[in-house]
């Protein structure tokens, strides 16, 4: 079968992925896309502005198209299709020949008839050669408007606002977001978008666009007002793009769109429709979901399920507009017949709610949410499969008064037929049944069943969901650290700072059991040092941790230890090279300049360790924290200090971030990246901590990693000051250090965290839960009592008896051999230690 798919978006690609899954052979697929570039995620377009690459938007997994042996061409557009013959003629004339054609054109911005709409710096938001052409005409503006207040045009309005634009809306309507939110609902959402420094104009009927007096162009309104801009960006809503329907006589919607039935076929049954081209009943879906269903079912039904049917689509959506909390569910305008309204209104706080119950109080019909949605999820599903309301629905939204706890729905109510992921269809029972399998955390259920995996709204509740069941199957839903304590990493923290506990012992007697293991001990030690920042080789401390951080290196495979000496942002002076060099050459050691952008030494003995410190000591040099759960490195470019493109000192910035978290214990181990400008020459967006120069001061990227599992860090805070930018790091890695699990990267911490990047935005931006100064103090108190440990150490007669090879000997380990290669030594293999073995470098005495 010869399958012929027009249009390669997030739809035209979900349509591919469920054909491969359906496990159908003998089939031909050959996809034109008129685009330069594969498939990517138009739910996140604006994160273009924030510094995401259209690589990393791309939704197309490597070696799919090899994998599956489909046929991908970029940059072809059809030009017409013949039914009668079945054929697709592409723009350059080339014809092919199809059994099955599938029409997933998607849609086009519509564009109102106003005359001067088709001059320079006038844009549509669609694509992401739209935005790039916006980001350059952003880099000559100062003003920027976007005509709609939809859901688009607010996104659009972020994308300017990122891109330091002083930034309007202009909508028609009375309110913003008219199709989804009611009257009172606008009224907050326009109080929080002006707040955030957009202007806002509703009820305006642009009737032109004229040169204007003091930027380019002059938008003139119905009303006699006018507005100058430099740039205007046209996000007013689409249009379903069925010029290749109408050419060839297939039915239309009597709204435009291309007319399906049930299995997503059209009047012609050979020919198939899916996403916003599509009309079904009347209606065409502008959501992801909808298309995602619809995908579904088309290629299904082509497989041979002829059961397959698209039925219709929710179309509730919950959205973080410009940080603003935005849900509607469902009837949210309140026009079923003898509906009711429940309504919640905080002007102080700027938060609205408001639930639309059925006339017997019994079924919830619709909701509207701004500025809080924390009830979305349950509402949601009460809507969608008719759960019987609790007596007093209005408490749904309202705040509790007499401390007893809000009504809520048990997700063990939820019938397996429950829908929590509408982006990818994925069921309760779905989840429960991965579950089953053996996915047991977020991240294993968004790699098994995609739910939370594309917008991630439903994570909260696909976690409920999968908790439950694993308490259904008897499974151990508690993150115990081990069976000496009944507490989680974060519970062993709280406990420890709560109850000023400072020794093993202590935390044994008070909170755990048994003698421990080397699971909670090196546990208690990262948290006592992360909450009171002791010298970790202290008499009490030093049998918690573990190899590394007991002889304060890291130990390699033949026994002997690396050192590496703190170079702060990779910046290091002649002498302090020198200085190195001798020592290395002195002490017989391998040298590296590491990944981190300082100098490495391998083939230390245990007891050569103290007085390698004490040499790089005097040369001015501390412990580089190279063998800890801890600061690693700051890692920079020169910046403009040195750089033509660098718009910021990134050394300098590098240094003092450096010197300033040298100290810091962490769940697991933490690198930054400082970048002078928008090059990203330190790679800062593959880092824990990113910090990229901006010409009004410095963006902070958070939660990246480069290792195993690559993960670009993300937005976290834009033009900050220094001052900013310090203060905000500290709550950021004070919060990982109090939250995160046992060995957890911020990259997986992040993953799993329930509310992801909004949630870390509300508790440590907005500082929803009072914790700010706190995390900042805490910081502060670990900068304050910073010393280094290899000073430490080597000043502490006791501490230097542990260095040594044997406990009742001061002889060398003489199994440490090494050879010669490369001009440097490295560890001798097991076939180079006979007699016949390659020369042995003789190990000699310091002096």
């Amino acid at each position: 079968m010869k399958i012929v798919l027009i249009g390669h978006g997030m739809v035209g690609h979900k349509f591919l992925e469920s054909l491969a899954e359906t496990g159908m052979t003998g089939v031909e697929v050959t996809v034109l896309c008129e685009e330069p570039r594969p498939a990517y995620d138009r739910v996140h377009l604006s994160a273009f502005f924030s510094g995401t690459s259209a690589d990393e938007l791309s939704l197309v997994e490597p070696g799919f198209f090899e994998r599956t042996g489909f046929t991908l061409r970029l940059a072809a557009r059809a030009a017409s299709v013949d039914r009668r013959i079945r054929t697709v003629t592409t723009a350059d004339g080339e014809v092919l020949t199809y059994d099955k054609l599938v029409l997933a054109t998607g849609s086009n911005p519509f564009v109102p008839q106003v005359s001067g709409r088709d001059r320079d710096h006038c844009f549509v938001y669609r694509t992401i050669e739209d935005l790039e052409a916006m980001q350059a005409s952003g880099a000559k503006s100062k003003t920027g408007v976007v005509v709609g207040g939809g859901l688009l045009g607010l996104e659009c309005a972020k994308a300017l606002r990122d891109m330091g634009l002083e930034t309007h809306v202009v909508e028609f309507a009375p309110r913003l977001m008219a199709v989804q939110v009611d009257e009172g609902g606008g009224r907050v959402l326009r109080a929080k978008i002006e707040e955030l420094g957009v202007q806002v104009h509703t009820g305006r009927n642009t009737q032109e666009i004229t040169d204007g007096a003091r930027a380019r162009h002059r938008m003139v309104f119905a009303d006699g007002t006018w507005l100058e801009t430099d740039m205007i960006v046209f996000s007013a809503g689409i249009r379903p793009r069925d010029e290749l329907a109408r050419q060839s006589l297939l039915a239309i919607g009597p709204r435009g769109g291309v007319a399906i039935d049930s299995a997503c076929r059209t009047s012609d049954h050979d020919v198939y429709a899916i996403g916003e081209c599509a009309s079904w009943n009347e209606q065409t879906f502008g959501l992801v979901a909808p298309g995602y269903d619809m995908a579904r079912v088309a290629a299904r039904h082509i497989a041979g399920e002829t059961d397959a049917a698209f039925v219709g689509a929710d179309m509730s959506t919950k959205l973080k507009l410009m940080g603003v909390d935005v849900a509607s569910i469902g009837d949210a305008h309140g026009k079923t017949p003898h509906s009711r309204t429940c309504q919640y209104v905080d002007e102080r706080r700027q938060v609205y709610k408001k639930i639309v119950i059925s006339e017997d109080g019994k079924q919830l019909l619709g909701a509207v949410l701004i500025g809080d949605a924390s009830e979305y999820g349950t509402l949601l599903q009460m809507a969608l499969n008719g759960i019987t309301l609790p007596d007093d629905p209005e408490f749904l939204i309202f705040p509790s008064s007499d401390g007893k706890a809000k009504p809520g729905l048990g997700v063990e109510a939820l019938p397996d037929t429950a829908q929590i992921c509408s982006c990818n269809n994925v069921t309760k029972g779905g989840i429960c049944e991965a579950v089953g399998n053996g996915a047991c955390t977020i991240a294993e259920m968004k790699a098994c069943t995609k739910a939370g995996a594309t917008c991630g709204g439903c994570v909260p509740l696909v976690t409920q969901v999968m908790k439950a069941e694993m308490a259904r199957r008897g499974m151990a839903v508690n993150n115990h650290i081990c069976e000496h304590f009944a507490y989680s990493r974060q519970e062993i923290y709280h406990l420890v700072r709560v109850g000023q506990i400072k020794s093993f012992e202590d935390l044994l007697a008070k909170h755990g059991k048994g003698m421990g293991c080397d699971i909670c001990k090196p546990v208690a030690a990262s948290v006592f040092a992360s909450c009171w920042n002791e010298f970790v080789l202290k008499k009490e401390l030093a049998s918690l941790q573990d190899s590394n951080d007991y002889f304060l290196g890291n130990i390699q495979k033949d026994g002997t230890y690396s050192v590496v000496p703190r170079m702060p942002g990779g910046e290091v002076t002649p002498d302090g090279l020198i200085a190195v060099g001798q020592v290395a050459k002195k002490y017989g050691l391998y040298t590296k300049v590491t990944g981190g952008a300082r100098v490495d030494m391998f083939g230390a003995r245990v007891e050569q360790l103290p007085l390698i410190w004490e040499e790089l000591i005097a040369a001015g040099f501390e412990s580089g924290h190279a063998y800890g759960k801890s600061l690693r490195t700051v890692k920079s470019c020169v910046g403009s200090t040195w750089c033509r493109y660098g718009v910021q000192d990134s050394v300098g910035l590098a240094v003092e971030l450096e010197n300033r978290y040298k100290g810091l214990r962490a769940p697991h181990k933490i690198k930054f990246g400082v970048s002078g400008c928008t090059r990203e020459c330190a790679e800062a967006q593959g880092k824990d901590i990113g910090i990229i120069a901006t010409e009004k001061g410095w963006n902070l990227y958070i939660c990246g990693n480069g290792g195993m599992k690559p993960r670009h860090a993300e937005l976290f805070a834009s033009d900050l000051t220094k001052e900013e930018l310090v203060r905000m790091i500290d709550r950021v890695l004070m919060f990982y250090v109090r939250t995160a699990d046992r060995l957890q990267r911020t990259s997986i911490w992040r993953e799993n965290l329930e509310g992801g990047l909004d949630y870390l935005k509300d508790v440590l931006q907005k500082d929803s839960l009072g914790l700010c100064a706190e995390l900042e103090s805490q910081m502060q108190n670990v900068v304050n009592t910073y010393q280094c440990e290899w000073k430490a150490a080597v000043t502490d007669p006791e501490t230097r008896k542990r260095f040594r090879s044997f406990v009742n000997s001061d002889q060398a380990d003489e199994n440490v051999l090494f050879v010669e290669e490369r001009g440097q030594i490295r560890p001798a293999r097991a076939d180079e230690r006979g007699p016949a073995s390659a020369r042995v470098i003789p190990i000699r005495q310091a002096a």
